[in-house]
């Protein structure tokens, strides 16, 4: 083929070169609809094949290089894919996903290939390109929800690099003087050609410059969806060769030094319980009091903690801020400033063996009440037998039912009052209202990996909407405290679907979600928080909780916080939190309670 034939497909690379830049310039700065981001991608990814079939002639016609069968065939499915994503938009974040990545790879093996079997002084650029290419499209796959809705920049990106790329391959080529001199002796005009110093430097800084954003992307996702090293539970967590049968024995103790507020001293406690079956099981804590001990008992705080996680390493005791959960800065006011001792049940499954009986209500609550049994047992520091319980979240669900099974299960503990801090108190309406969102999807998850081994006639590992298997998988092995809480909830957002099919919360997993809810009696004054700005535990639905438990005889203080989300209504600088102290003391010194149920705050 002639020179001025290959040059007879300069304006259609014009124009498919500015073609994929101008697409990857939209899918930046258009305000484009996921199925509209879905046709852009595709059309670009369309012309980006035919670019890779004119590459092909051009190399058969300067003779720079021969393209094998594979290459072509390569070319030829980044053409096929990028049709299909174009006609498909309304396939699903992650077929769509896995089409654009494929494509993507397809093209960056297509060109390890041609630089392969090529012959020109900067095939090294081409594959530096190619890797480059490859690791963009197996991000896609990452990250197969966000593809669309995030990663359209960085795909936005290639396509602009891969765009520009194709202009410059256009810039006229240097002839070189050896090329010159033969072409004169043989009495040809035709010689080698080569490309010019500029036009080398600018493919490989723009090759380089890609594979460092696609390195840096996929470290970062690495990072972040890998979650933070946690230490396992040690030989401390251990079960003793000889254990009592009997719930609320001490087993044992050692000191605690992480994490432990100034003016107070800790321990790590392992002691025995009951599993959802009641049958006997062994659960970790953890115990706090003040640095200076007088000499009558120290008023109890008894703490049901929030969701950490599902798995061992998850437990509070092993964290590096280990009373940070919650309210933790009003749990060190008590026990640094009022003189008050703590203890917190990480639960089972929680540095002990499991499983975890996550969000079981009666199950966390004979965890907590034998934690504050075990605490008598303690030689360290002698403790009061009254006791106030607070808990948040998960643990809002777990102190309600602590107060509302102490007198049948643990009657030598008098509750003195229940305060519950947006509480989970409507399983089943959290599992309805938050079922598409990324936490909702990672709370979920949570439930369907524990109680799968709790509630094996549910069968809900084979019952899960198709494509959130392998997600449920992956968030039980993450904690939801420090930071593997990113971790956990982008491994949430990349669940492409609710974890439980609406039939499934219909049928008897939906009943056992309602079983959950904390109806009372309780044995002494309610105090529910709640912010007002809270994504997951909903406002209106812990109103309508509250609501229905005055209507049925229950006396709740109920107060709620404007602007305050899930996490921030017990932030130090809360207004809430100096409330929950005098709250607490208040419950101590016997002053009257004040419920709200003729007057609920909206």
């Amino acid at each position: 083929m002639t020179s001025s034939a290959s040059h007879a497909g300069t304006p259609l690379r014009i124009m498919l070169g500015l073609g994929s830049a101008l697409a990857g310039v939209a899918l930046f700065l258009a305000p484009l609809s996921p199925q509209a981001i879905a046709v852009v991608t595709g059309a670009a990814l369309l012309l980006t094949g035919v670019v890779l079939l004119l590459r092909t002639r051009r190399d058969r016609a300067t003779g720079s290089g021969k393209i094998s069968r594979t290459g072509l065939a390569l070319a030829i499915l980044v053409m096929l894919l990028g049709a299909v994503i174009a006609i498909w938009p309304a396939g699903g974040a992650p077929g769509l996903a896995f089409l654009i990545g494929a494509a993507l790879i397809a093209h960056g093996l297509f060109s390890v290939v041609r630089a392969i079997r090529s012959d020109a002084p900067d095939r090294a650029s081409d594959l530096i390109a190619a890797v480059a290419t490859a690791a963009f499209g197996a991000l896609t796959f990452t990250w197969p929800v966000l593809t669309l809705a995030v990663f359209r920049y960085g795909v936005g990106a290639w396509f602009v690099f891969f765009g520009l790329r194709t202009l410059i391959e256009l810039i006229p080529r240097r002839r070189s003087r050896r090329g010159d001199a033969a072409d004169r002796e043989a009495g040809t005009g035709g010689g080698a050609v080569r490309p010019s110093r500029a036009r080398r430097w600018t493919r490989a800084v723009g090759s380089v410059a890609a594979l460092a954003l696609a390195l840096l992307l996929a470290y970062g996702s690495g990072t972040i969806l890998g979650g933070a090293p946690l230490p396992e539970p040690g030989r401390f967590y251990a079960a003793p060769a000889d254990v009592p049968s009997e719930p609320g024995r001490l087993l044992r103790a050692e000191p605690l030094t992480t994490g432990v507020p100034v003016g107070a001293q800790a321990w790590k406690i392992l002691y025995t319980t009951t599993h959802p079956d009641g049958s006997p099981a062994i659960s970790s804590g953890t115990v706090i009091a003040p640095q200076h001990l007088g000499d009558d008992p120290l008023p109890l705080l008894t703490v049901a903690h929030g969701t950490t996680g599902v798995a061992p390493k998850c437990a509070p005791s092993l964290s590096a801020t280990p009373f940070a959960d919650g309210a933790g800065t009003a749990l060190a006011e008590m026990v640094t400033e009022h003189g008050w001792a703590a203890v917190t049940s990480d639960y089972i499954g929680l540095g002990t063996a499991g499983p975890h009986p996550y969000l079981i209500g009666d199950a966390e609550a004979r965890n907590v009440l034998d934690a504050s049994r075990a605490v008598q047992q303690f030689d360290q520091i002698e403790t009061t037998t009254r006791t106030v319980v607070w808990g948040h979240s998960q643990g809002g669900q777990g102190a309600l039912w602590t107060g509302q099974i102490a007198e049948d299960y643990a009657p030598e503990l008098t509750v003195e009052g229940v305060a519950a801090f947006a509480p989970a108190a409507d399983l089943f309406g959290l599992a309805e209202a938050d079922k598409t969102e990324a936490a909702g999807k990672t709370v979920s998850a949570y439930i369907a990996a524990t109680w799968n081994d709790i509630y094996p006639e549910l069968e809900l590992e084979q019952h899960l909407t198709p494509g959130s298997a392998g997600g449920v998988e992956k968030i039980e092995n993450l904690c939801f405290n420090g930071d593997d809480v990113l971790a956990a909830i982008l491994r949430g957002t990349q669940v492409p679907n609710q974890i439980f099919p609406d039939r499934l919360l219909e049928g008897a997993f939906g009943d056992r979600l309602k079983a959950q809810d904390p109806q009372g009696p309780f044995p002494a004054p309610v105090m529910v928080a709640q912010g007002l700005a809270d994504p997951l535990v909903k406002p209106d639905m812990q109103h309508d909780w509250v609501a229905a438990r005055c209507k049925a005889g229950e006396q709740i203080d109920y107060r709620t916080f404007p602007g305050l989300s899930h996490n921030s209504l017990v932030a130090a600088d809360s207004p809430l939190t100096p409330q929950i102290v005098q709250w607490t003391l208040d419950r101590w010194d016997g002053a009257p309670a004040t419920p709200n149920c003729s007057e609920l705050p909206k």
